[in-house]
């Protein structure tokens, strides 16, 4: 009885129809639990994929309003997913629905307070909105971040001015550039800023005085930049009938003489301003130019001779002096001065025409051709760029007008 009992205590259960029908439904149950679940985890990530690509294939048809109801519908799916919320946002900018962009970057960053980009569009909805004070505040918390959106500082910098703080828009500007030199968008800023501040000194500085000195001097500069040199005259002589004492001032009148072919008064400028700085290789050259003009060797020589101790790399200095010094027949001194005009500028045919004159008194007939011809065919390549140059004018004066105006800019649009 004993081993009876034993053997019956290892043998299998009997497994009757009724008993395995029941065994088999517990099964299918348990598999269904297990991945039944599985599946209702995995359908709604799927299902949101799913809307978010369809969503971007909308957006690339510019079939705005089905890929917002793609967004909407993956947020029934998914309330709080930040990537659905940013991309719901963008298109909302996209269309200058700028309140309801901000709803979207402020759900990200309630929860997600460094969500990449969500700080720089939520300041970009600001700023077109012209609320600049809120603005600055996203883009400062995007630049905080570990990868922030590229122009993020740039839109800073614009909010600043527009905010009326211009240093500290210039500081942002500045950084840029110091990274990038070639940043065109900023450069441009930086020269709007500091042309602004430089506009309202000068109406400050006119609501002061408009007959003082410091204005004409001033107007004289800015007509000299503008190489509107007529004007320029005459606000230098206007500013030195204020203040005849007043230095730098002859040697800009005598540029401006000079520009404007008025040798005979530039010359006078250029020795009252060589009183002021004996040493200027500047004016020294200048006075040496003039006296070449005018035919006096004797006296560019000395000019040029000490203007080229500091402008070596100048090639008029050197063609001049070499002219001076063929006129005078030192043709030794003459050969060495054009030599080196030729060698500062290959191309400029000026030097190889008077160096040729040179070699023919040298009674050296090969050099000479050989510069002549130097000098004929840089001559024609000259004559030929200008040419191209003056038809190229014509062509954009004929050309369509401006494109009409209102399309994107770099203020409107984030880049």
């Amino acid at each position: 009885m004993k081993k009876r009992a034993h053997f019956m205590e290892h043998q299998p259960p009997i497994l009757t129809p009724h008993a395995l029908s029941g065994r088999v439904i517990i099964l299918l149950v348990g598999s269904y639990l297990v991945f039944g679940a599985a599946f209702a985890i995995a359908s709604p990530q799927a299902a949101t994929e799913t809307l978010l690509k369809q969503a971007g294939t909308y957006e690339s048809q510019r079939n705005n309003s089905a890929a917002e109801q793609a967004y909407l519908k993956a947020l029934r799916l998914a309330p709080d997913n930040p990537e659905i919320l940013k991309r719901l946002g963008v298109l909302c900018l996209r269309e200058n629905r700028f309140q309801r962009s901000i709803e979207m970057f402020q759900r990200i960053l309630s929860s997600h307070s460094d969500y990449p980009e969500a700080n720089f569009y939520l300041g970009f909805s600001y700023y077109a909105l012209n609320d600049f004070t809120h603005a600055i505040e996203s883009f400062r918390r995007e630049l905080a971040t570990k990868h922030p959106r590229p122009r993020c500082r740039y839109y800073l910098a614009l909010a600043y001015a527009s905010e009326g703080q211009a240093g500290k828009a210039t500081a942002q500007l500045n950084e840029m550039v110091a990274e990038n030199p070639k940043d065109a968008d900023a450069l441009y800023q930086l020269a709007r800023l500091h042309m602004n501040a430089a506009f309202d000194m000068v109406k400050k500085l006119k609501s002061l005085d408009p007959d003082s000195f410091q204005m004409h001097a001033l107007m004289a500069e800015i007509y000299s930049n503008e190489q509107n040199y007529t004007w320029a005259i005459k606000e230098y002589q206007a500013a030195l009938r204020k203040r005849p004492g007043a230095t730098g001032l002859h040697y800009a009148l005598g540029i401006a003489y000079w520009a404007t072919g008025h040798y005979v008064p530039a010359r006078s400028e250029f020795l009252k301003a060589l009183k002021e700085s004996p040493d200027s290789p500047l004016i020294n050259f200048y006075l040496g130019a003039i006296a070449v003009h005018q035919g006096l060797y004797q006296q560019s020589v000395p000019y040029l001779e000490k203007a080229q101790k500091s402008l070596a790399r100048m090639m008029p200095v050197h063609m001049l002096l070499g002219q001076s010094y063929e006129e005078l027949n030192e043709l030794q001194k003459a050969e060495a001065q054009l030599l080196l005009a030729t060698h500062l500028e290959p191309d400029a045919p000026r030097p190889h025409y008077l160096l040729a004159q040179v070699y023919r008194k040298l009674h050296k007939t090969q050099e000479s051709q050989r510069e002549m011809a130097s000098y004929g065919r840089l001559r024609q390549g000259q004559q030929q760029k200008a040419l191209e140059k003056a038809q190229n004018v014509r062509q954009l004066e004929k050309g369509p007008g401006a494109d009409a105006p209102g399309g994107p800019s770099a203020e409107s649009t984030p880049q």
